[in-house]
Formats: C-alpha cells, structure tokens, sequence
C-alpha cells in the first residue's frame, strides 16, 4: 500500500526518461513498457494509459531498490502513458499534472472522471511521450545521484 505523503520529490530532479530501442537481432528484440527504479528504495508505481474503451489507471507494481518492471508487454499501442509512483521507505512520489483514478490497493480502473465520487483516489500522473516509439523504459532517479552513463537526461514535456 502506498504510505501517507509527507514530502513531494521534485520531478524535475528525479525522473530520467529514455527510450530502449534494441540494438540486438530482429528475432531477439523485445518491444515492452518498462520501468526502472534506479533509487536506494522500494517503490510502488501505477499506469494511466488510453486503449480502445477509453482510459484506464492500473497499480501497484512493485519495484525494488534497483529493479525495473515490465508494465506492459509487446508494441507500445499509444504515444502517451502516464505514471504516478510512491517511494515506500523515504515518502513523497513522482507525479504530474494529469488527474487520474488510483486506489490503496491493486486496482485496474476505467475512467478517468468522477474519482472521489466512484471510491477512489485521485492522483496526478506525469505523462510520458514515447514519440510513437514500440518500446520505451521510464527510469525513477534518486535526486542525490546523476543519471546513469549513456543515458539521456530531463525531464518529460509538460502534461497535456
């Protein structure tokens, strides 16, 4: 379960998005949505995304310190997702502008309207723009430690 927020992590210091195209045979590429938690601790993390219904909000993974998640698996479908995370052991999460439906415990949620009133939580996602790419990995940073070598930095375009 998420923990109570006490403190916001600024997400201009502590979110790295990077695309993970595959460099290696076409048989051997693996085109999902993943995220990593490059942080000393565990995180909780929950996906808004658009299907063909409309939208839909789905949590928790769990990620351990230094752990990445497959989210969703084959060709990413959209341009757009959007990710709210925790971080269970210091409080504070990762968060956006994008108002979308959660709740305490494992949830798949369709709709994005009316949370409170429906039962659920509303949080605000940062949204992610994948630029219609088939495979992207969203890395969670620590804001005391630099982005990993090789890897692009800053932060995601304003939500829409």
């Amino acid at each position: 379960m998420p923990p109570a927020f006490r403190s916001r992590i600024p997400l201009s210091c502590v979110l790295l998005a990077a695309a993970a195209l595959s460099v290696a045979a076409p048989q051997a590429a693996r085109a999902d949505l993943r995220l990593c938690n490059m942080t000393d601790s565990r995180v909780g993390v929950s996906l808004g995304y658009r299907d063909a219904a409309g939208w839909v909000t789905e949590g928790w993974w769990n990620l351990a310190a230094r752990g990445c998640e497959t989210l969703l698996r084959g060709d990413l479908a959209a341009r757009y997702y959007y990710v709210y995370a925790v971080d269970y052991d210091r409080g504070g999460d990762w968060g956006g502008r994008s108002l979308m439906c959660t709740r305490d415990r494992e949830f798949t949620i369709r709709g994005v309207e009316d949370c409170l009133a429906r039962g659920f939580d509303r949080s605000g996602f940062f949204e992610i723009d994948t630029g219609e790419q088939k495979s992207w990995t969203v890395q969670l940073t620590d804001p005391t430690r630099a982005a990993p070598p090789g890897l692009p930095g800053g932060t995601p375009p304003a939500p829409r």
